[in-house]
């Protein structure tokens, strides 16, 4: 169980790594995404071996692999800049 921890959280690092060199400007801050995979990863895995039992080593990498990117997606801001109306426009009606 250790070494799938470890493994889980190692996963989660590299994940969190590649997402904050990919887009820095999308994500909040470095530390934060960079404790933050590696803590989804962490989860995601130990619930994983709670439902799976052990032996599924392969799936439980898996599982935590896709629990550090959904929760590190959820990190992620829009850039663009919001196109708003001015306030004296009147929107059209809706068809």
């Amino acid at each position: 169980m250790f070494w799938e921890a470890l493994g889980a959280t190692a996963l989660g690092l590299v994940i969190a790594c590649a997402a904050v060199r990919q887009l820095p400007e999308r994500l909040p801050r470095g530390p934060l995404v960079l404790v933050t995979g590696p803590a989804a990863a962490l989860v995601g895995g130990l619930i994983c071996r709670v439902v799976l039992g052990s032996g599924h080593t392969l799936t439980t990498l898996a599982v935590s692999a896709v629990v550090s990117v959904a929760i590190l997606s959820l990190l992620i801001v829009d850039v663009r800049p919001a196109h708003r109306l001015p306030a004296n426009v009147i929107s059209p009606p809706m068809p």
